[in-house]
């Protein structure tokens, strides 16, 4: 199935996401997606691509060279989006944990007073040893960069 543009900004405003979904592919004369399933299937492998692209500018843009990309937030517990993530980044990707931003915050509230110390690697090491990340490798062709 061919991938939408997710950052079309008819997909901004909350609504009748199905349809506007739908109204994308056929004005390019592509076949919509079918029903619920072909739908969501749509939206996580139009989420993984551009999640992908995203990557793949910003690894141009800053000349570092990605080798593994972490995901956390709720999209993180979603193991189809995380895979085909992967698959299209040709990196593996390592999820969690899901209150990364809660998570931060804590920890930094609690170093400033006193409650934990360490630098931001012994924080960081002290997160993923309470919350393992789960892995995932690609299992498709690599995407060139």
């Amino acid at each position: 199935m061919e991938v939408f543009d997710t950052d079309d900004p008819r997909f901004l405003p909350p609504g009748d996401m199905p349809a506007r979904i739908a109204s994308w592919y056929r004005e390019r004369g592509l076949t919509a997606p079918d029903g619920p399933a072909e739908t969501v299937r749509a939206i996580v492998e139009s989420l993984a691509a551009a999640f992908a692209a995203a990557v793949a500018t910003a690894a141009r843009l800053s000349g570092v060279d990605v080798t593994t990309v972490h995901m956390v937030g709720g999209g993180c517990r979603n193991t189809l989006l995380c895979q085909l993530t992967a698959d299209r980044l040709g990196r593996p990707l390592l999820a969690g944990p899901v209150e990364a931003t809660a998570l931060g915050n804590v920890l930094l509230t609690a170093r400033a007073t006193g409650l934990v110390d360490g630098d931001l690697e012994a924080l960081r090491a002290l997160v993923a040893d309470r919350f393992p990340a789960t892995r995932y490798v690609p299992s498709g062709a690599m995407v060139s960069w």
